[in-house]
């Protein structure tokens, strides 16, 4: 009896595909994922605006929310929440990003939490992502790393009140409270 090998997918062979529903390539696979609840896009702009006020007033590089394809490794293709990409990274920026963001923030849903927690996580770790945020709306936490010798290593964290701060974008500190409100 013979064992089927799947064989999976580069990304060189994502990057072909046609534009369709969201999807990420995912150590080799491609994952599926449906469209994100009103409450997790609501998440996404409101976190996103705090980080483009703050990088457009000190000129500090580019803020960007998904879709929009990140390319970490052959096999690996991401499609984050938000990402922030220094000046100094901007050669990674073309049609999709060639590289490690600076920055990187996953908001947890039911559909993609195992993904964002383990595996995409350690990716992120070994490529060079500098910070990771991790944004749970149902415990209505938010966990700040700071990747040291490419190991995330918890720094700043609140759940439902107070405030987080991050050291890639020095000197921003948002009070989360203001995120987990619904409308």
């Amino acid at each position: 009896m013979q064992t089927e090998v799947k064989r999976k997918m580069t990304a060189l062979e994502y990057e072909k595909l046609p534009e369709g529903p969201p999807q990420q390539l995912i150590d080799g696979e491609i994952i599926m994922t449906p469209s994100p609840s009103f409450y997790h896009q609501r998440i996404v702009l409101k976190l996103a605006t705090i980080f483009e006020n703050f990088v457009v007033t000190n000129n500090l590089g580019v803020v960007n929310a998904s879709p929009i394809d990140v390319y970490l490794k052959e096999d690996e293709v991401y499609q984050p929440d938000i990402i922030f990409i220094s000046n100094e990274q901007k050669k990674i920026i073309g049609r999709t990003v060639k590289g490690a963001p600076d920055l990187v923030v996953e908001i947890l849903s039911p559909s993609n939490a195992y993904y964002d927690l383990t595996h995409k996580k350690n990716i992120y770790e070994e490529t060079g992502v500098k910070e990771f945020w991790v944004v749970d709306p149902e415990g209505k936490t938010v966990e700040i790393y700071e990747n040291i010798n490419n190991t995330f290593i918890p720094f700043s964290k609140a759940r439902i009140s107070g405030t987080v701060n991050s050291k890639t974008l020095a000197g921003l500190k948002i009070e989360i409270d203001k995120l987990f409100t619904a409308i």
